[in-house]
């Protein structure tokens, strides 16, 4: 078994905060498996640490109102190329990340409001196929 997982999760400093989602579960998990990580934040083009986004109306705006939704899609859209190269069997995916969460997000008003919905990297990737477990943290 194949496994993507949110960079994050594994204990690289990727977070908005500059800091991580360590999850030791789910390296307990990963111990007999292959897998690759992804941080499409980063990897399109954010920083970190970098002021928390959360999406509204379609669009990746930031706490400060800056629209970030171009880095956004280019994370995503590597993200997808990354999966399509390692043909994961799942991934799993930080939970009401604006970009990972495959289940659930903020709501866009910064007032820690969870919504139905996916984040924009799990949107596209649900959208081509590829099955998406949030993560425990």
């Amino acid at each position: 078994m194949k496994v993507a997982v949110s960079a994050c999760l594994l204990g690289e400093n990727c977070k908005y905060d500059g800091g991580n989602n360590l999850d030791p579960e789910l390296i307990e998990f990963l111990k007999d498996k292959e897998y690759f990580t992804f941080c499409p934040e980063t990897e399109g083009g954010l920083p970190t640490p970098r002021v928390p986004v959360e999406l509204r109306d379609g669009r990746a705006v930031n706490r400060d109102g800056e629209d970030v939704t171009e880095q956004f899609e280019k994370g995503a859209k590597l993200a997808l190329e990354k999966f399509r190269s390692e043909n994961p069997d799942i991934a799993v995916m930080k939970s009401r990340s604006p970009s990972c969460g495959p289940n659930g997000i903020y709501d866009g008003s910064f007032t820690g409001k969870l919504i139905p919905g996916c984040g924009f990297t799990a949107k596209i990737l649900k959208e081509h196929g590829y099955r998406l477990l949030p993560s425990k943290k």
